[in-house]
């Protein structure tokens, strides 16, 4: 894609620079386990994809706010879904998609693995507290799955 971003106040930036720019605003806002995925050649709706988690859902909506407000300073169109639950923030800077997750949220859904990109090492954790009962593993309804499933998303 390699299209240049422009914005009133700063010169052109290309999708790196505004993915190096979007991880340091995380990292000074404290969040955890941030992963920049290089999408060049695999998407056609964005070059990079930053994936990082917050400790709660209060965090993870402190840290899609800032991060909006910085872009939004700079001069880009920021979109942003899901900041009413705050389990899973999108935000879409054009070249940059940044998804923002509780830590058990990210672990479920595990966007790292689907773009080869290798999981945090806390994944290994939460796999292990956050299994499947072997009630539901081995037997029983989907319902019992699907309840499970709810649960661990929702806390």
């Amino acid at each position: 894609m390699e299209r240049a971003i422009s914005s009133p106040l700063l010169t052109p930036l290309d999708p790196a620079k505004l993915a190096e720019i979007v991880e340091t605003a995380l990292d000074e806002d404290k969040a955890e386990e941030i992963v920049v995925i290089d999408l060049a050649g695999k998407s056609s709706f964005a070059d990079c994809m930053v994936v990082a988690s917050g400790r709660s859902a209060r965090h993870v909506a402190a840290l899609a706010e800032r991060l909006t407000e910085r872009l939004r300073a700079v001069g880009l169109r920021v979109k942003v879904e899901g900041l009413g639950a705050c389990d899973w923030v999108l935000l879409d800077a054009g070249d940059v998609v940044v998804h923002l997750f509780r830590p058990e949220v990210r672990a479920f859904y595990n966007l790292e693995k689907m773009w080869g990109a290798p999981a945090p090492a806390s994944f290994g954790a939460l796999a292990q507290t956050d299994a499947e009962p072997a009630d539901v593993q081995d037997s029983g309804p989907e319902g019992a799955r699907a309840e499970w499933a709810l649960r661990q998303i929702n806390g």
